[in-house]
């Protein structure tokens, strides 16, 4: 039984994996590919991932994260033997269609992961909320108490209001200048 209509083409198709098995999944199958000399039907085994800055003990660190964590992109031509040798590949649950037979992502889904991809600059993660009341760690007003009244993940500044002169002032802060309460 075929598992797609022959001479489709190579496309690029979505693999449900383990979470946290991605890069093992990458790997294996690349492994798997050149093993057993499935080159001309794999083409690329990808793990879409971005770069984000998080906070680790008061430090901004960059990471790389799983864009969509539990799967793998892979493009490929789906005849009965390379869908075997993705399929068999170890930590691999399926492919994402319906029954045996993949469904190809569309381009305007592959040109969104792409674009995620490919993004330079690294976005900010932080892990307060707008209204959270927060205590400020440096800077000026360092051990001054305030709320979050606004954020801003492209810039990594939170817009906090505190407490001056019995009024509410708005204060501009990078985001590893406060923690929450």
């Amino acid at each position: 039984m075929a598992k797609q209509v022959q001479n489709t083409g190579k496309h690029w198709y979505v693999i449900h994996t383990y979470s946290g098995y991605e890069d093992a999944v990458k790997d294996g199958l690349s492994q798997r590919i050149d093993t057993m000399n499935m080159q001309d039907y794999i083409f690329k085994v990808v793990v879409p991932k971005e770069k984000q800055i998080v906070m680790k003990k008061g430090e901004p660190v960059e990471v790389e994260k799983c864009l969509f964590p539990g799967y793998v992109l892979v493009e490929m031509i789906v005849t009965d033997d390379s869908w075997f040798v993705v399929r068999n590949t170890p930590n691999v649950t399926g492919f994402v269609g319906s029954g045996t037979i993949p469904v190809p992502v569309s381009p305007e889904e592959w040109s969104v992961v792409e674009k995620h991809m490919g993004k330079k600059d690294p976005k900010f993660k932080i892990s307060v909320e707008v209204g959270d009341q927060i205590m400020v760690l440096e800077g000026p007003f360092a051990n001054y108490e305030g709320q979050i009244d606004n954020i801003d993940k492209e810039k990594g500044k939170v817009r906090v209001l505190i407490s001056m002169f019995g009024r509410e002032t708005p204060v501009e802060l990078a985001f590893d200048q406060v923690k929450k309460k």
